[in-house]
């Protein structure tokens, strides 16, 4: 299974300019969803949240995430989710199946970014007993580079 990049919504660019989300002091989460969500980048409304149950509840889980210069090098600012690594679920009394993972601000109450977990694009499924796991790669969830001028 490979999964997609992460997919900042184009809210999320100015609600971090502006204030609105605060990537360093807000709650963070990461929430699964069915493949009946349908992102789009103009519409920030999360909808079709895997059910709670399975191992799964619903709200998803905590992160704890950075937001700092990348080694460094002032001219980039990278977010990254530090723990859990990785972001895991275990399947109990059932499946837990999902096509998306979205990470929210719970705290301003918008959505950051969404990825896709099979690019094929399928259904990822964690039976009975197992993990539904969600490794964030080594370069972070997103960064943002400075401009040259």
């Amino acid at each position: 299974m490979a999964a997609g990049n992460w997919i900042m919504y184009n809210a999320t660019k100015e609600d971090i300019g502006d204030g609105t989300i605060d990537l360093d002091n807000d709650t963070i989460t990461c929430t699964l969803h069915t493949s009946t969500y349908s992102p789009a980048l103009t519409d920030i409304s999360v909808s079709n949240e895997v059910a709670n149950g399975n191992g799964y509840t619903t709200g998803g889980i905590t992160l704890t995430c950075t937001w700092a210069p990348d080694g460094g090098d002032a001219t980039k600012l990278v977010f990254d989710c530090t723990s859990p690594d990785p972001i895991r679920w275990t399947a109990s009394g059932g499946s837990i199946v999902a096509r998306y993972a979205v990470i929210n601000d719970t705290t301003a109450g918008v959505p950051i970014c969404y990825c896709l977990l099979d690019t094929a694009p399928a259904d990822v499924t964690a039976t009975d007993g197992g993990t539904f796991d969600i490794t964030i790669a080594a370069g972070g969830i997103f960064n943002m580079d400075g401009a040259d001028s």
